[in-house]
């Protein structure tokens, strides 16, 4: 499976997301090259704040794999990982991370942070941003339909 087939997963879990009234971010875990979870945020439904897509679909893996550490996974994510996801990643030693847009104002990878090149971290997760518009056009649309509600 080619990494567009990753993508366009992951943009499917965004999509869900947005038909739910959640902010639309998907998320899917790989590992040699077989998808092992899909998951978006869930934090309405789950009346849950740490309910991210990333989180999500973390845990699912762990399960799956019957491990902590995720050696050898790559993650696709439609936003770029918050703080809390990012160290999370970081935690469950994370191969790759891919993200297809950015998160100015909680973006733990680059836009505001940088923790997966914080060199006093034991595991550095290595990471790519692949910007995809249709992304960062769900991210601006769900907010600005928020925005218009109020």
């Amino acid at each position: 499976m080619s990494q567009e087939y990753f993508i366009e997963l992951c943009l499917e879990q965004a999509r869900k997301a947005y038909h739910l009234g959640e902010v639309p971010v998907g998320c899917v875990v790989v590992k040699d090259n077989e998808v092992i979870a899909q998951a978006h945020n869930c934090v309405e439904k789950l009346k849950d704040p740490t309910a991210h897509a990333e989180m999500l679909a973390l845990n699912v893996v762990s399960e799956h794999l019957g491990e902590k550490y995720l050696y050898g996974c790559h993650v696709y994510v439609s936003l770029e990982p918050c703080v809390m996801c990012s160290y999370a990643m970081i935690l469950r030693r994370v191969e790759r991370v891919i993200f297809l847009a950015q998160d100015y104002k909680h973006g733990g990878v680059m836009s505001l942070y940088n923790l997966f090149d914080d060199t006093r971290f034991n595991h550095r997760v290595r990471w790519e941003y692949l910007p995809v518009q249709e992304a960062q056009e769900l991210i601006k649309k769900f907010f600005k339909n928020l925005r218009d509600q109020r």
